[in-house]
């Protein structure tokens, strides 16, 4: 099948129907999944900026921090030293995305920053508990009036037009908001592509995906589509920006060496390219839901896998309904304004940090200029 291809005829879709049985009563739980209930991590940023030609003045730094959703992941330890003028902790205001906001008054030298949180993570398993297996949707669908921000159209996540078509060619006349979820999660599993070749993350932009019927990125161009689906299905959805600590649990190492992460004997990582984005789904009457289809893409293209192969089948159910926590994530934020406002904005998203010299930004993708490295460990 050619991936690159828009599918959205019958064939398609069937093809979506079948990589993951459709969650049900009756559905065997997943048993070899043995990650331990606690993990904690040492995630360590060092910075090193210099301008690049031609640019100089006040220098600004964005460092997105550990969002604190105990239990599933929490902010336990927070320090940081170098040579700037300024730090401290800043909220915007819409996503509640933090960061440490870092000023240097000139960018003559280089410019040095170290950050160093300690994290502790939990295994988020809705699937595994049984808890979608049980759901009943509720008679009569009331979101709550904080999630209208997870149900609307933005510049990256459109809604109406070819998403929504697509959306309802998915989900037809379902009405059980479970399984709808499923089927579009199904559907962008089985018809996107990883593509290596991506920079970074990918844009997300999911009009261009599906207007041009590209269907292949990274994690952000492929959660996205996810989540506008979702939307656009009348379900809130969210991507959340963050980063791959170490090793994956138990369950996906088995099933992948390399494509979830990895760590030395030890527990040591280097971790600076390993921005990864994830999906949730806020399921009415019991709350956020994970999901990665994106995950299950990688898994695809690194172990040479194809729809049809047993692992794919079952990394696809894992990654509907569980969340293995070698990951952090960072924030929810989608085509906003940082916090202190920068002067250029909008932003996109929230991943990688962000800087400017004289109010010109610095392109994080630049390592000569944006130099960082990102390691951590884990406690034994």
């Amino acid at each position: 099948m050619n991936r690159r291809s828009f599918l959205v005829g019958t064939s398609a879709l069937g093809a979506a129907h079948y990589v993951a049985p459709l969650l049900a009563a009756q559905q065997k739980p997943i048993n070899d999944y043995t990650q331990p209930l606690k993990r904690t991590f040492e995630f360590t940023h060092e910075y090193n900026l210099k301008a690049p030609y031609g640019a100089s003045g006040e220098t600004r730094l964005w460092v997105p921090l550990i969002e604190n959703t105990a239990p599933f992941q929490t902010l336990t330890n927070l320090r940081w030293s170098g040579n700037y003028e300024d730090a401290y902790i800043a909220t915007e205001p819409i996503f509640g995305a933090q960061s440490l906001h870092v000023k240097w008054p000139s960018s003559s030298d280089i410019l040095h920053l170290k950050v160093t949180m300690k994290i502790q993570t939990q295994s988020w398993e809705p699937a595994k508990r049984g808890d979608l297996s049980n759901y009943t949707a509720p008679t009569v669908i009331n979101y709550p009036k904080e999630l209208d921000l997870y149900l609307r159209s933005s510049r990256h996540i459109p809604t109406d037009g070819i998403v929504k078509q697509i959306a309802t060619d998915i989900v037809g006349n379902e009405h059980n908001p479970l399984i709808k979820a499923q089927l579009i999660h199904n559907w962008v599993a089985a018809n996107m592509e990883r593509d290596n070749s991506v920079i970074g993350c990918g844009i997300g932009d999911v009009g261009e995906i599906l207007t041009t019927g590209k269907l292949y990125g990274k994690c952000t161009d492929i959660n996205s589509v996810f989540v506008a689906l979702a939307r656009a299905a009348g379900i809130p959805a969210r991507e959340m920006f963050g980063i791959r600590l170490g090793r994956p649990g138990e369950y996906l190492e088995k099933r992948s060496r390399t494509a979830f992460g990895s760590a030395s004997k030890n527990g040591h990582a280097s971790i600076t390219d390993w921005q990864h984005c994830r999906a949730q789904f806020y399921l009415a009457g019991y709350g956020w839901v994970p999901c990665d289809p994106a995950d299950v893409t990688k898994l695809r293209l690194t172990e040479n896998l194809s729809n049809d192969d047993k692992i794919f089948k079952e990394v696809n159910e894992y990654m509907f309904g569980n969340w293995d926590m070698n990951w952090v994530g960072f924030n929810y934020a989608r085509d906003f304004s940082l916090s202190p406002k920068p002067e250029q904005y909008p932003m996109n998203n929230y991943g990688y940090p962000y800087a400017e010299v004289g109010g010109d930004p610095i392109d994080y993708y630049d390592f000569k200029n944006f130099s960082y490295e990102y390691s951590s460990v884990e406690e034994a």
